[in-house]
């Protein structure tokens, strides 16, 4: 197999083509022949030793995966030999995604829809866990619910909006003004430009507000969210946006996404049903996976990057 490795933290130089012998499946585990591998700004958090969850050295970053099983270890089986899957396994522990081969646990699994290639699959596990986990499970989105979508364009935000239209909801996107036939593309019902709108500006109007920033940005979207509604974030919200919640009567839940098999198979439902199309904004070859980790964080592209091993 070929797989990325770095033996040091630091910038994308470090990532390293090696050679290696293929992993053999646990207890639990298939293999997978890994057709794509998607690429999140986390993997270069982790690159650049700023999470204090850092694997020991050396190490192979990456998580969203989509291939074909190869074999199964003992105890698995659920999937045939040829089906194509996807997923995130392990996170935060290291899964080794960046490679050709990954042994992976068969719950944190599903079969990948037809209607998507591997690169779309690949592109679709932790951001799309994080916006079904942020919008049904932490924010318990509902049918006719207005909801507000912030960076609505990015890797999360474009599976986010797809997923609340798809679940019913009125859909309001916040991106810059040159995304926002992108946005409303994927469903969205009104776009909000960031630069220049308020989002309170038109009131307390939403029921429900998925921020993928947390910290201040908290406090600017607290004055649109309705009395009783809630603002679920990917980062803690500062302090006074608490204070300021609690007093208000409305509810900041911050989230860290996890795998969950399951839940990637809501997800592939939507894809099936054609609701739920990711956007994969450009492919690189594995070999270039610093390169690909430095055009994600230099372009912030309109949807997600993928490596093909």
């Amino acid at each position: 197999m070929r797989k990325i490795v770095q033996s040091a933290t630091g910038g994308p130089e470090v990532l390293t083509l090696v050679e290696a012998p293929d992993p053999a499946p646990g207890e639990g585990e298939i293999l997978v022949a890994v057709a794509a591998a998607g690429i999140n700004p986390v993997d270069a958090a982790f690159r650049s030793g700023m999470f204090p969850m850092l694997p020991a050295l050396p190490f192979t970053v990456g998580w969203d995966i989509a291939g074909t099983v190869v074999s199964a270890g003992p105890g698995a089986g659920r999937f045939a030999p040829g089906t194509r899957v996807f997923g995130m396994p392990r996170f935060p522990r290291e899964a080794g995604g960046y490679a050709s081969m990954i042994a992976a646990p068969e719950a944190e699994l599903a079969a990948t829809p037809e209607a998507w290639s591997d690169a779309e699959a690949a592109a679709i596990p932790l951001a799309g866990l994080t916006a079904w986990q942020g919008l049904v499970a932490a924010g318990g989105i509902a049918a006719g619910q207005e909801v507000l979508i912030t960076a609505a364009a990015g890797g999360v935000g474009h599976l986010a909006v797809q997923i609340a239209a798809a679940l019913g909801a009125r859909v309001v996107g916040s991106a810059s003004a040159g995304k926002h036939a992108a946005v409303k593309g994927w469903g969205a019902a009104e776009t909000l430009d960031y630069a220049a709108e308020a989002p309170g500006a038109g009131g307390a109007r939403f029921d429900l507000i998925f921020d993928a920033f947390g910290g201040e940005t908290s406090e600017t979207l607290l004055p649109a969210l309705k009395p009783g509604g809630t603002l679920v974030s990917l980062r803690d919200p500062s302090d006074a946006a608490r204070k300021t919640a609690e007093a208000e009567g409305k509810t900041l839940r911050r989230i860290g996404v996890r795998p969950n098999g399951p839940q990637l198979e809501e997800l592939a439902k939507l894809g099936a049903e054609g609701r739920l199309r990711p956007q994969v904004a450009k492919e690189f070859p594995l070999a270039e996976a610093g390169a690909a980790q430095a055009f994600l964080a230099a372009e912030k592209p309109v949807g997600k990057v993928v490596l093909i091993p």
